[in-house]
């Protein structure tokens, strides 16, 4: 791969982390603890995966978890979470739970359901390491909802996670086939 074409997807992916940073912002659902509905935020990275494929998917959305990070540094810190839960908490909800949007590069040039399936599994991905942050930082922090049995951690984290979560994943899906019904982003997605 020539220079030039390194700098043109460079910055196709400082578009898409733009644009996805820009949808994080319009919160539709906001949870306590982190984590939101958001307008679409993960579509860009998603459709830029399938476009480029799983190398340049996987550090695209890396560099979007670090923007996410910075973006909500601010918040973490009004958690009352200990400096070590801290860090873990950088690396679990944003670091790998971001990144793993890139998985759907793996799914890229395959076709329409497959292109779903990425979606779908990359979403599912960022919601597997969400509950087990949950389970691991929230039940050492003591911040569970006071409705759950503090003996269980992974019901309180798979619900907390999954309110925000699973509404996001179907935006998401939504938005993509709606996106990918148009001729134009099939043939740009080679999905045609």
């Amino acid at each position: 791969m020539n220079k030039d074409k390194k700098i043109y997807i460079l910055a196709e992916c400082a578009v898409m982390v733009a644009l996805a940073t820009g949808l994080s912002m319009i919160k539709v659902i906001k949870m306590p603890f982190g984590g939101s509905v958001t307008l679409l935020s993960m579509l860009p990275i998603m459709i830029f995966g399938l476009r480029r494929g799983a190398p340049w998917s996987l550090a695209c959305s890396a560099v979007y978890s670090l923007v996410q990070l910075v973006l909500d540094l601010g918040e973490i810190f009004t958690w009352g979470l200990t400096p070590q839960a801290l860090v873990a908490c950088g690396i679990l909800d944003y670091f790998l739970a971001f990144s793993v949007l890139g998985f759907v590069g793996f799914f890229a040039k395959k076709g329409l359901p497959a292109a779903m399936a990425g979606i779908s599994l990359s979403i599912l991905l960022r919601l597997a390491v969400h509950v087990i942050s949950g389970v691991v930082l929230w039940h050492s922090s003591g911040a569970l909802w006071s409705g759950f049995p503090a003996d269980n951690e992974l019901l309180y984290s798979l619900v907390y996670n999954g309110v925000y979560m699973v509404p996001e994943m179907i935006f998401t899906l939504v938005g993509a086939a709606a996106l990918i019904k148009v001729p134009q982003t099939r043939k740009v997605l080679s999905l045609a």
